[in-house]
């Protein structure tokens, strides 16, 4: 398959890949309205099996090439100043915006919900959709879960080396 024989969904569902890396099945499925992994595994291979694959962690990425192709900047991007860009979905956005610095006490999924709530500017979150935000994040390095009793989480770096951009409002979690 060429880069010209992609259709329009295929070109935007690779632009999701290529956005949300590192991802899971069950992210891209939210993102793409599916019922499920199975679904979204079944899609990536027959549809777009040269432009991503699976690390270590199992966590769907995409080739270099994948964004040049989808046309779409990656979701994360470090500059050579030690300062980092990242898009994400909206909870996502809304949950770094809330979450303790680096150098801060950590807070729980619970607190952080609460604390995105008060924004009153996101869509009414519940206790495993922040916890699922949080991990998404960690998977990328942007958060740091810090292993306490009860897991709590704070940004890996510090926010003044944070840019953090809102993918387009497709972003169903």
């Amino acid at each position: 398959m060429t880069e010209a024989d992609l259709t329009d969904e295929e070109r935007e569902r690779l632009g999701d890949v290529v956005a949300l890396q590192p991802t899971k099945n069950a992210e891209l499925a939210d993102r793409w309205g599916v019922d499920g992994g199975s679904e979204v595994h079944s899609y990536l291979e027959t549809h777009l099996g040269e432009y991503y694959f699976r690390d270590e962690n199992s966590l769907i990425r995409a080739t270099p090439e994948a964004a040049a192709v989808a046309g779409v900047a990656p979701g994360i991007s470090d500059a050579e100043d030690g300062s980092r860009t990242v898009r994400v979905p909206d909870l996502q956005y809304h949950v770094l915006r809330v979450l303790a610095d680096h150098d801060e006490d950590p807070q729980s999924v619970v607190s952080v919900l609460h604390d995105v709530r008060d924004l009153g500017e996101s869509p009414d979150p519940d206790n495993d959709a922040v916890r699922e935000a949080l991990r998404s994040l960690a998977n990328k390095g942007v958060v740091e879960k810090v292993k306490l009793t009860v897991p709590t989480y704070r940004l890996a770096t510090p926010r003044a080396d944070l840019t953090v951009e809102r993918l387009d409002g497709r972003d169903t979690s």
